[in-house]
């Protein structure tokens, strides 16, 4: 994806500009919403992958979240 970012950008002003500057500035809009797409596609996680339930290591911690979650009574 960044290729291809770099690709459009540069062709736009090398080549791509000398016979039309409104598609060299579409092709730079283009080759700006790249980055953005590639950020967020790269740190996609799985509807099956559920971080938020890995203990944190910290006892007292975890035994907080399980009863604000409900995975365990609180004793009386």
């Amino acid at each position: 994806m960044m290729g291809a970012c770099l690709l459009l950008f540069v062709g736009a002003w090398a080549v791509v500009r000398l016979f039309s500057m409104p598609v060299a500035i579409g092709m730079c809009v283009v080759a700006m919403v790249i980055p953005p797409v590639a950020a967020m596609v790269a740190n996609r996680r799985g509807p099956e992958d559920r971080w938020w339930d890995d203990p944190s290591g910290d006892p007292k911690s975890d035994e907080w979240w399980d009863e604000l979650d409900g995975k365990k009574r609180r004793e009386p």
